[in-house]
């Protein structure tokens, strides 16, 4: 068995080599998405398509990313210099704008040893509205669905492949730069893998790798096993889906049974017309998430960890849906209800132990211009961080991505110089986040200022039901979506597709975090 010290230096070996294909990828890509933002995530897999390592980057992505790989990895006869492509969330993708890539790593072996994987969130991936992202009811209104597809065959690029996605995108000289980006994000990583075999040999990498799935095993089993053993139930509603259902309900029953976790979500609502359906891919993402949070930072992420944890789905739920089913609201909003639900029902389980909800929504915003608009081409996407729940000691951090997301906000100076936009204002919400005896982080206010006509889509959620206190803390504050234009405000829902004008203005306001615990009293001062 190997010592500690060995296991925390090959973690370290191989969550390096995930970590530097991050940052080729970043460094290389042409999108604000994914060079401003870090939208991507890079994994490592063994020859089993077993996750053996991850670089620390969004947690959906990770989480899902190894049912991507068992279905590339089922049954596919692999060739040195071969890459997959893919983004059917129904194949273990997520939604659509997340393209992966997977490439076999041989290092002189007949047969692969590993593999490397690069998701990243592109800008478009074609559909009814610029950036993917739009309130649908059909996935194919969504984008290009890409099945798992040989990208690159031996060396050599599947260039009528290409050549077809790239023409039912918008901005296809970005998509094409992004996409190699993640190639060079490929390349850098078989390259480390083959560097770390020469150094210190098939057998002892395959050795290591084993045992730190096994280490991640019992680590997580020990995390489980302080949890006291019951059943723990709980149940939170999603807004809308943008189309005609409202306070859509996601139901968790949660059993704790010596050191092993089954999640149940059959009790779900049924999928639904709008585009909050998550596929399973999604719902295994969060259940990992949340049982990850509760571990001590030092342990390796792999397989391993996975194991304790079993999902229960119904396909054709909200957590578990079926294809046409919209999903690209599902990923990005639904999954943070997800974590919302978990959550609380390990809060009946910890009392005291785990935080106030937080912001519960990315707040997506996607705009882009018509073909025929006068000047070129654009699209752009990002998510809007909100309030942290506050904890058990200290108050909610304010104006942050939280749980499902692990992203950044763009830079105002980098959306300004490349779009037609103007950030007007970008400031913290105050009063925001819920009161207690520590606060909920507070909100962000970020208003756009159109200087060309676009097409917008909002994805947002936590506008009607605001994210709540625990322990007696009050709710956060819920978000809003307001347009002005010529200075009269509209109130928009959570989710539109919408058209703008130049001159019009998007005030984008997001939830603030829920409150802990009961706020003190101060003593009354009588005079004497």
């Amino acid at each position: 068995m190997a010592t500690p010290i060995e296991l925390e230096v090959f973690n370290k070996l191989f969550a390096s080599v995930a970590e530097e294909m991050g940052i080729v990828l970043r460094r290389s890509a042409f999108s604000a998405n994914i060079k401003e933002r870090r939208d991507f995530s890079c994994a490592l897999f063994d020859r089993q398509g077993l996750l053996l390592a991850q670089a620390a980057h969004i947690p959906v992505h990770l989480g899902a990313m190894p049912l991507a790989m068992a279905a590339v990895h089922s049954g596919r006869k692999w060739s040195p210099g071969d890459v997959v492509i893919l983004n059917d969330p129904y194949k273990g993708g997520t939604h659509l704008p997340d393209i992966t890539l997977i490439a076999p790593v041989y290092c002189g072996e007949p047969h692969p040893l590993f593999f490397v994987a690069a998701r990243a969130h592109h800008a478009d991936v074609g559909g009814i509205e610029p950036g993917s992202m739009p309130v649908a009811t059909d996935i194919r209104q969504e984008g290009v669905i890409i099945p798992p597809t040989r990208l690159v065959r031996a060396g050599s690029a599947h260039h009528s492949f290409l050549e077809d996605f790239l023409r039912r995108c918008r901005s296809a000289t970005e998509r094409q730069g992004d996409l190699d980006a993640q190639l060079a994000a490929l390349r850098r990583g078989s390259l480390r893998l083959e560097e770390l075999v020469a150094r210190h040999g098939r057998e002892r990498l395959e050795e290591m790798g084993a045992e730190l799935m096994a280490y991640s095993q019992r680590a997580m089993r020990r995390c489980i096993s302080r949890i006291p053993d019951g059943i723990y139930e709980w149940q939170d509603l999603l807004d809308d889906d943008g189309c005609e259902t409202e306070d859509i309900p996601i139901h968790l029953r949660l059993t704790i049974r010596d050191d092993q976790v089954e999640a149940d979500f059959t009790q779900s609502s049924p999928q639904v017309k709008g585009g909050v359906n998550a596929v399973r891919a999604v719902t295994q993402s969060a259940l990992v998430y949340v049982f990850l949070c509760l571990m001590d930072q030092s342990y390796p992420i792999n397989h391993g960890c996975f194991e304790p944890l079993a999902l229960h789905t119904r396909p054709g739920t909200i957590c578990d849906a079926k294809f046409p089913a919209p999903v690209a609201a599902g990923n990005v909003e639904t999954s943070q209800r997800l974590v919302d639900v978990l959550l609380g029902a390990l809060a009946l389980a910890l009392p005291g132990e785990i935080p106030a909800a937080s912001c519960g929504s990315m707040n997506n915003v996607a705009i882009g211009n018509s073909p025929d608009s006068e000047g070129p081409e654009f699209t752009y996407y990002e998510t809007i961080g909100g309030g942290m729940g506050a904890r058990r000691d200290m108050d909610g951090l304010d104006g942050v991505h939280t749980h499902m997301t692990n992203t950044l906000n763009t830079p105002v100076e980098a959306i300004e110089h490349s779009y037609p936009l103007l950030i007007e204002t970008y400031r913290l919400i105050p009063g925001s986040g819920g009161r207690g005896r520590y606060r909920g982080g507070r909100g962000i206010r970020r208003d756009y200022r159109f200087l060309a006509p676009a097409r917008v889509s909002l994805l947002s959620e936590r506008r009607r039901h605001p994210p709540t206190g625990t322990r007696g803390g009050e709710p956060g504050r819920a978000g809003e979506n307001i347009l002005f234009r010529k200075k009269k405000p509209q109130r928009l829902p959570g989710k539109v597709n919408l058209e703008v004008l130049v001159g019009d203005l998007l005030s984008i306001r997001t939830p603030g975090g829920g409150g802990f615990g009961r706020k003190k009293k101060l003593p009354i001062k009588r005079k004497i």
